[in-house]
């Protein structure tokens, strides 16, 4: 099997990695599909590869002992899956798998801390990832704590729009309410709410994204803090 050339990967982590920096991760890329529901970190378990995402989407949920879930961060081709190994823990108690089916590239933990021990730059790039997931998931407790359904729906919607890459998103109403934390009903009541300001367009199991400005107009400060970090930190599209 030929090996992954940088001039090929579309996640944006390791095309922003130095030259030497992925050559050392190289040797143990492997570019692996990645259907729906598939478990990239399975909760308190132990983790032996982190994933470089290229398309679709996964989730990081969050459980607790009664059964409780909601989802906490989301991953596209702009991260990685698998931070906890970056802080140098074996296990988390969140779990991670694929909401849209997309693909990646799986690298042994190994050499990733090989290339963290090695190299500061890269180093730094990682920590300023972990950086800007912290600030999401902080941005996610002000838009629960001070901004209405519709501004949250309309961050969220927009989270998925930056990672998918696409208008049309297969997005389904039990995923959204995985994400707000809201019953199904509530999503569905609040979907209508944009398509009547002809932000969307929702059909099942899909939502299309017709005006992006105006769900950026909706979702107001509760959206676009934490990407314009992302963007200084780790560079420009």
């Amino acid at each position: 099997m030929p090996q992954i050339q940088k001039s090929d990967v579309q996640n944006r982590l390791l095309a922003a990695l130095g030259r030497e920096a992925f050559d050392a991760l190289q040797p143990g890329m492997e570019r692996v599909d990645l259907p729906v529901r598939t478990v990239l970190i399975e909760s308190d378990q132990p983790t032996h590869h982190v994933f470089f995402l290229e398309t679709g989407l996964a989730s990081i949920v969050a459980r607790t002992v009664d059964d409780e879930a909601i989802e906490v961060g989301h991953i596209g081709w702009e991260g990685l899956c698998g931070t906890h190994r970056l802080l140098r823990l074996d296990t988390t108690p969140n779990r991670t798998f694929m909401q849209i089916d997309g693909s990646g590239i799986r690298v042994p933990v190994e050499l990733v801390y090989r290339l963290i021990d090695e190299d500061a730059r890269s180093r730094d790039l990682f920590l300023h990832y972990i950086h800007t997931c912290e600030l999401q998931l902080a941005h996610s407790a002000l838009a629960n704590g001070r901004y209405n359904m519709a501004e949250r729906l309309s961050r969220w919607l927009l989270m998925c729009h930056d990672r998918i890459r696409d208008d049309d998103m297969a997005l389904t109403h039990e995923f959204l309410s995985l994400m707000l934390g809201v019953r199904r009903s509530g999503v569905t009541d609040h979907l209508h709410i944009l398509e009547g300001m002809l932000a969307i367009k929702a059909t099942r199991g899909r939502i299309r994204v017709r005006d992006r400005a105006k769900l950026e107009e909706i979702a107001g400060g509760c959206y676009g803090a934490p990407e314009k970090e992302y963007e200084r930190l780790i560079g420009s599209k």
